[in-house]
């Protein structure tokens, strides 16, 4: 995204979480079906899963915080560790507002997936970390489309995983704006206002 686009990706994603939680309300779509049906007749699709297992994302979060240490970029490092927090606390009230459930638990809160919810705001803040590479945005961009298929053929309906998606990207975004997006060496001035 470019600097106008992270500017205005928060508004745009926060609102299109709503719409899309108050659009399917409390029941599955047909896509929603779909992802359900063929997750069944092919268990191994599971095996999508390992992008959102919690280990892999700790750990990349864990080299996320440590190079932003390493860089001595101390905001970088603080927004590391809060931004998918933050995103973690905004999913959770999400999910009391819309209730939405899947499979027989009533306690079960579906919408938005909180395991994407948490590997996309690990992801976005790896980009961050190494200066918003392309090379690292397509990275993260696949994984982020692979654990959100993972668990639309799984746990979630693929409409939980879109919310969530779109609820991340927007907290990565208010992030990227507090520390400054910085496609520069370690320690340059970020601004350019030094010529």
């Amino acid at each position: 995204m470019s600097g106008p686009a992270i500017r205005w990706w928060p508004v745009v994603g926060l609102s299109a979480v709503f719409l899309l939680g108050l659009v399917v309300g409390k029941r599955s779509t047909p896509l929603d079906d779909w992802f359900s049906t063929t997750g069944e007749l092919h268990p191994d699709l599971g095996y999508l899963l390992f992008f959102t297992d919690p280990p892999v994302i700790a750990a990349l979060l864990a080299v996320a915080l440590l190079t932003a240490l390493w860089r001595r970029r101390w905001r970088l490092a603080v927004a590391v560790v809060a931004t998918p927090a933050v995103a973690l606390v905004l999913m959770r009230v999400l999910k009391r507002v819309f209730g939405r459930t899947k499979g027989d638990d009533p306690e079960t809160l579906a919408y938005p997936s909180g395991h994407v919810t948490v590997t996309v705001a690990v992801l976005g803040m790896v980009v961050i970390v190494v200066g918003a590479r392309l090379w690292a945005v397509v990275a993260a961009s696949v994984a982020a489309v692979l654990a959100a298929a993972g668990q639309s053929f799984t746990y979630h309906y693929f409409t939980d995983t879109i919310g969530a998606l779109l609820l991340a990207t927007s907290v990565v975004c208010v992030a990227a704006m507090a520390v400054g997006l910085d496609r520069c060496q370690p320690g340059c001035d970020v601004r350019h206002s030094t010529g």
